[in-house]
């Protein structure tokens, strides 16, 4: 139990569990009713949706990619989502809207994930051209009209404005697909292979890891959790235009980044990401709170940001320089191990005396 609290201590998601319990109580004893059941239920829907998305995007950052396509593939999957249970009264709109998203969403993932697998191309590259892209193919769609809460089904509107047990069902759904999320790449052995590709492509590749086939999967995963965002939004608002889900992508990036996940790949976890999302949601309410200027909020959050990447960067070069102190000392150990090997003089002088030896004899 004590080597397990040790560890859960050591990781990169303590520290920012710890800052996210600090600004909670700061902005509390400032502000009594920041965490009211009203504060509280709206700060956890507004959690949901870029937590989701972190999710998603912690399978691709962990194989050192990254998928800066995630907010225009809400903003499409939303708009999908909603023209198809428009004007819908039957009891299934709900599920009908989240299958739709989710399909959007992975088929956006597939474009991604094989331009990026196949064609080699860099996935810095390829998202933030596809972002356009599905940005460009929203408007066309849209034609600058917008999908109210009056056109949409009962079923949607109140899904994102109800909850169970006090928690919104917005957060349930992040919640769930963070666990799914995290037992996946945790006991899953696709799941540890996006980690292995990530610390080492090249090794990944000779020890018979189908690379291809992971990238694929990761990206399929992110834009199912953009598309899933999307049903979120939709729910969330009450509606969509052509302008929903513009401005997602860097806070997602950085809540990942923030949480733990090492934007070099190799390392990180789907909790860190939550927490992350859920460090700079509720920095972002509390400062508003606080009457902070935007400003200083956004300079705040850049703060966070470089300061994960360093700390993780930190991290890195330590425990290069410890691999390297332990591997120069198994080496020393080795040959300190080893039996002399006997000298020529030696073996010189034992000759001579096994020959005297024989004459005298």
């Amino acid at each position: 139990m004590n080597g397990a609290l040790r560890r859960l201590l050591a990781g990169r998601e303590a520290p920012v569990a710890g800052a996210l319990i600090v600004v909670l109580a700061v902005t509390t004893a400032v502000n009594p009713r920041f965490l009211s059941d009203q504060g509280r239920f709206d700060l956890l829907v507004a959690i949901a949706i870029t937590g989701l998305m972190a999710v998603g995007q912690t399978f691709v950052l962990v194989m050192r990619h990254v998928d800066l396509s995630v907010g225009s593939v809400l903003g499409l999957s939303a708009f999908m989502a909603g023209s198809a249970v428009r004007g819908d009264t039957g009891g299934g709109s709900l599920l009908v809207a989240l299958l739709v998203g989710l399909a959007v969403g992975v088929l956006a993932g597939l474009v991604n994930g094989a331009l990026v697998a196949f064609l080699r191309l860099p996935a810095l590259v390829v998202t933030l051209g596809t972002l356009y892209v599905f940005q460009g193919v929203q408007a066309l769609l849209t034609g600058g009209t917008r999908i109210n809460a009056d056109q949409l089904p009962t079923s949607v509107v109140s899904f994102g404005v109800t909850g169970f047990l006090g928690v919104p069902w917005l957060m349930w759904v992040c919640l769930v697909a963070a666990a799914l999320g995290g037992v996946f790449l945790r006991t899953r052995r696709s799941g540890r292979d996006l980690y292995a590709v990530g610390s080492n492509p090249p090794a990944a590749e000779l020890v018979g890891i189908p690379v291809a086939r992971r990238t694929l999967l990761a990206y399929m995963v992110s834009g199912a959790c953009a598309g899933g965002a999307g049903v979120l939004f939709l729910a969330r608002f009450g509606g969509v235009d052509s302008n929903a889900g513009i401005g997602y992508e860097l806070p997602v990036v950085a809540a990942c980044v923030v949480g733990g996940v090492n934007i070099f790949g190799g390392s990180g976890t789907v909790l860190g990401a939550l927490l992350g999302a859920m460090l700079l949601k509720t920095m972002g309410v509390s400062l508003s709170a606080l009457s902070v200027p935007e400003f200083w909020q956004q300079a705040i959050n850049g703060l966070l940001l470089l300061v994960a990447i360093t700390a993780d960067r930190i991290v890195l070069l330590r425990r290069e320089r410890a691999a390297r102190v332990e591997a120069a000392r198994h080496r020393r150990e080795q040959a300190d191990a080893e039996p002399a090997p006997p000298t020529v003089g030696a073996d010189r002088a034992g000759h001579e005396g096994a020959t005297t030896t024989e004459v005298v004899r």
